[in-house]
């Protein structure tokens, strides 16, 4: 009988596996690090009202600075998956000490601006009775600013080599710690004063420290490790491989800074129309965000994965897992996006019972089931181009997709269209589904043109 099986069956089997395996580690990390923020929002909430807006109104602020000095360092990742490839492994250990510096200059900065927020609490127009405890809740998440930005140092290193189990179990056990540091701290227990929402703060830098050592304490035992030489040697920050870091990280930063900010502009939008519709949004946009850690965590995989390729000068390679990447996550958003059309009503029922807002809801989350696609569409394609260390131009089409046709699309069809909170969210798809087609186009061009080349 003649074999019909497709000759790159079992590659694409393998590929997916293998990207399931160091992608779901991410995906779980990630959910732990939400999983604490929502711990502090609930609670915050059973102290008082003002306690709650405090840490809402403070994360808001302190999100903009986590994600562009993250975005920063995680150009750490393609560019040890590539000194794998190629195995330059001495080079693996002193791009490993050199973010670290990095992770400790843009520490710096944050920590002193944190500190500072006042005025601009003022200028948002945060009530006057908000400002202090929010301002508080700063200062005191600002101590937790260097050992967290480590942390995240060693975090995406461990994922350029591929190694994505430690980041979970590490953030798992900060969520162990960040529960009973909350409840001493916030409700002013065993002998500590109550210090509300600011007690919230202190415990998330007590939980930042917990998880920086963790993953330093792994970091410096494991043995496979140890080749790499990261701990042998101290040296001070070297200009050539910060200027890398950052000619690669920035535009990452700004581009995740960009895509936050297009969902914060739309938050703000939709705080405008009504009561209604800000509980209606809150529930979808919070269900899609725990939705969106399944291709982030994805994606780290799919920059490991092309970057090993690319590493070892295989661009045909690098261009087949970066395919096979954008593939599975389609196919996994495609899943998600089929959930929430067969159950809107019982999502939204585990935000809240009241009818009016699951109404709204259900509708949000039809709009939300829609860019599940596009979602999983840019941010594989990303991930692809990183692998690459191409971040550039990316970070320009994140720049057209959401802030050239997405905000304004959202605008003309929220307000000026009267379509209101869907018309809004049909701005983000418009921004995600351009930015999903751009990204993976460009993969497409520029691995074709390296597979010419070679």
């Amino acid at each position: 009988m003649m074999n019909t099986t497709h000759p790159y069956r079992s590659e694409i089997k393998t590929e997916t596996s293998t990207l399931l395996r160091i992608g779901f580690p991410v995906i779980l990390a990630q959910l732990l690090q939400m999983s604490m923020n929502f711990v502090d929002t609930v609670m915050a909430g059973r102290l008082s009202p003002e306690d709650l807006a405090a840490v809402a109104v403070g994360s808001s602020v302190l999100m903009p600075f986590v994600v562009l000095c993250m975005g920063c360092m995680m150009a750490v990742t393609p560019i040890i998956a590539q000194n794998v490839g190629a195995r330059e492994l001495r080079q693996i250990g002193k791009n490993a000490r050199q973010v670290l510096w990095l992770s400790q200059i843009l520490a710096l900065p944050s920590f002193f601006i944190l500190r500072n927020l006042d005025l601009l609490l003022v200028l948002i127009g945060v009530t006057d009775d908000i400002i202090p405890i929010a301002a508080g809740y700063l200062k005191a998440i600002s101590w937790g600013i260097f050992p967290v930005y480590a942390y995240a140092a060693l975090r995406y290193v461990s994922e350029g080599l591929s190694v994505t189990r430690p980041a979970m179990y590490v953030a798992l056990l900060g969520l162990l710690v960040n529960i009973p540091a909350n409840y001493v701290l916030m409700y002013g227990k065993l002998g500590f004063p109550q210090l509300g929402a600011v007690g919230t703060g202190y415990a998330s830098s007590i939980v930042y420290v917990v998880m920086f050592f963790g993953m330093l304490m792994f970091t410096y035992r494991f043995q496979p490790y140890q080749r790499f030489e990261i701990f042998k040697r101290f040296r001070w920050p070297e200009k050539k491989y910060l200027k890398e870091l950052l000619g690669i990280g920035v535009p990452i930063g700004i581009s995740s800074t960009m895509e936050v900010t297009m969902f914060a502009a739309v938050s703000l939008m939709v705080s405008t129309i009504s009561t209604l519709a800000i509980a209606a949004h809150q529930v979808a946009i919070n269900f899609a965000a725990m939705l969106f850690m399944i291709p982030f965590g994805l994606s780290v995989a799919i920059s490991a994965r092309v970057g090993n390729s690319i590493g070892r000068k295989r661009p045909d390679e690098a261009r087949f897992r970066g395919f096979v990447g954008v593939g599975v996550c389609c196919c996994v958003m495609a899943v998600t996006a089929t959930t929430i059309f067969l159950f809107p009503n019982q999502i939204a029922s585990i935000y809240t019972d009241d009818v009016a807002v699951i109404d709204m809801a259900v509708q949000l989350l039809f709009m939300a089931a829609i860019f599940q696609l596009s979602d999983g569409l840019q941010v594989a394609g990303f991930g692809a181009l990183r692998g690459l260390k191409d971040t550039t131009v990316p970070m320009y089409v994140n720049l057209v997709a959401y802030w050239v046709f997405g905000l304004p699309v959202a605008w003309v069809l929220g307000f000026k269209m009267g379509y209101g909170a869907p018309g809004l969210w049909i701005g983000l798809i418009a921004g995600l589904t351009i930015a999903g087609i751009l990204h993976n186009l460009r993969f497409y061009l520029k691995t074709g043109k390296m597979v010419m080349e070679v």
